[in-house]
């Protein structure tokens, strides 16, 4: 079996993958994904979860690179770092292409 080479660091894409483990935080990406930006307030009244348990999703997200953030005043809001999201797509793309060796 021949070891998989990618062109990017593992180091670069193990974090995307962690915070896409967690169903609360895919929930988080599709209410980005559908309104494009949202204060952590509009997150939580819309999940319906604390802003306690919302930070600590919103903050893996963050140091995953997957959301970015805005500071307007003492809000702080979120939305998707689309180029975050091709690096996963390319990562599992060249793994795709070793399928069968």
């Amino acid at each position: 079996m021949c070891p998989l080479v990618f062109n990017m660091s593992k180091s670069a894409v193990f974090p995307g993958f962690h915070a896409l483990s967690e169903p609360v935080r895919i929930q988080i990406i599709e209410l980005l994904q559908d309104s494009q930006e949202l204060c952590v307030n509009e997150i939580a009244g819309q999940l319906g979860i604390n802003q306690s348990r919302l930070s600590f999703h919103l903050k893996i997200l963050n140091q995953s690179g997957l959301a970015i953030t805005r500071r307007q005043g003492r809000y702080v809001y979120y939305s998707l770092n689309v180029e975050q999201f091709s690096m996963l797509e390319e990562y599992l793309s060249q793994m795709k292409q070793f399928e069968g060796h």
